[in-house]
């Protein structure tokens, strides 16, 4: 069945953003960016550092604490060619765990310059704590551009986390038109983060500082962390002339326990720091929803389909949803609950957890733009002060506090 929402043309998510409006580099005090503030129609601006000062009372704010991996390992080859292979998700084991690995893992990737690489095995030297460690990589199979990676190395004493941290580059986005440099070590991770995963930074939280989470515990407002691993699909422009033709990626999350309980017991006040926690609260109601009609839902069908919120029976209770995932988890003895989502948020998307976002300025015809569109509802004349009023755009750029 085709809705409505996937009818919608991507052309009219489209703007005019100027080279000169993309931030290439974070401010030199990550709360000094600018924050446009957004509440029923109205549009105001301050620093984000006093951001406290506009929250709405009790409000508690969801943090994604992912951090991102240095995903990027460059291969030499004697013809003086380079293969850049880009490490998206494990693949074997096919969960985080792959982090943990010693001597072997296998991974989904991207691979640049990939007709230099006409067969057999890329291999490349590393050292980690003066000992020499020979990686390799072997290419198993293929499809839709995405290729399944083997890695393997010669000394088992150290995991493949340590492999990425002394042979991987940090991704940056390919927009900004420009090698990663070193102090994108620091600017391009959340001070919160902590779970690694991601390819891509949750770009709403890199205007918290350490003062700046003081103030909002301060003012008394409480704070949860969930984890979403951010994929490159992120930067990925919608796909054809209407969203329906559009496919979007699969993101891994997690959420405590304790989170969840958090997160019933504040229902009506949650302000999600990031379109990645927008995308992680809204997929723990859809799980949920999966339990009241299968409570013994495997895993993988608890992930939340690209379509679903527009295709089911909209009679789950949000209070209900989040307490049949604290069932599940009561069940089995866990303590998170983890699950992936392709879910999409778009104009015609009725929210269910999130009442408030914190995020920053988006690419045109870009799914993101499309989530944001499906909060505020009038998207064009939210980006038209922004431009006008000299905010800076995209992942290093400043921020904005939407409200309903």
């Amino acid at each position: 069945m085709t809705t409505k929402t996937q009818q919608i043309r991507i052309d009219e998510y489209d703007y005019r953003l100027p080279d000169e409006r993309i931030a290439k580099y974070p401010l030199q005090q990550r709360d000094k960016s600018k924050l446009l503030l957004y509440r029923s129609g109205v549009i105001a601006e301050d620093s984000f550092g006093n951001i406290a000062q506009h929250l709405p009372v009790n409000s508690l704010l969801a943090f994604n604490n992912t951090r991102v991996i240095q995903a990027r390992i460059l291969f030499p080859k004697d013809s003086g060619a380079r293969i850049e292979v880009f490490c998206l998700e494990p693949a074997e084991p096919c969960d985080y765990a792959a982090f943990a690995q010693r001597e072997r893992c296998t991974w989904h990737c991207l691979v640049g310059n990939l007709r230099k690489w006409k067969d057999g095995a890329l291999r490349r030297t590393i050292g980690i704590d003066g000992k020499e460690i020979l990686l390799t990589a072997e290419r198993l199979q293929s499809s839709a551009g995405v290729h399944s990676i083997e890695f393997s190395w010669n000394n088992p004493a150290f995991a493949f986390a340590d492999v990425l941290e002394h042979a991987g580059v940090l991704p940056i986005p390919p927009y900004l038109h420009r090698e990663t440099e070193a102090c994108d070590m620091d600017t391009y991770q959340t001070v919160y983060s902590r779970v690694n995963g991601s390819v891509a930074a949750p770009t709403a939280g890199l205007h918290f500082t350490p003062d700046v989470l003081e103030s909002l515990d301060a003012a008394g407002f409480g704070r949860v962390e969930l984890t979403l691993h951010v994929g490159a699909g992120t930067f990925r422009p919608v796909q054809g002339n209407t969203i329906g033709e559009h496919r979007m990626h699969s993101e891994y999350f997690y959420v405590e326990r304790r989170s969840v309980e958090r997160l019933l017991d504040n229902l009506g006040n949650i302000i999600a720091v990031g379109t990645t926690s927008v995308r992680t609260l809204e997929s723990l109601y859809y799980a949920g929803v999966t339990l009241s009609r299968n409570p013994d839902a495997t895993p993988a069908e608890l992930a939340t389909p690209q379509w679903m919120p527009y295709d089911f029976d909209r009679a789950v209770a949000v209070d209900r949803a989040l307490r049949n995932v604290l069932d599940y988890m009561d069940d089995r003895r866990l303590d998170g609950f983890e699950a992936s989502t392709r879910i999409m948020i778009a104009p015609g998307y009725a929210f269910k957890v999130t009442d408030g976002i914190i995020t920053n300025f988006h690419q045109p015809r870009s799914t993101l733009l499309l989530l944001i569109s499906a909060f505020t509802g009038e998207w064009k004349g939210i980006y038209d002060y922004a431009l006008e009023h000299d905010f800076r755009f995209l992942s290093y750029g400043d921020a904005s506090l939407l409200l309903r």
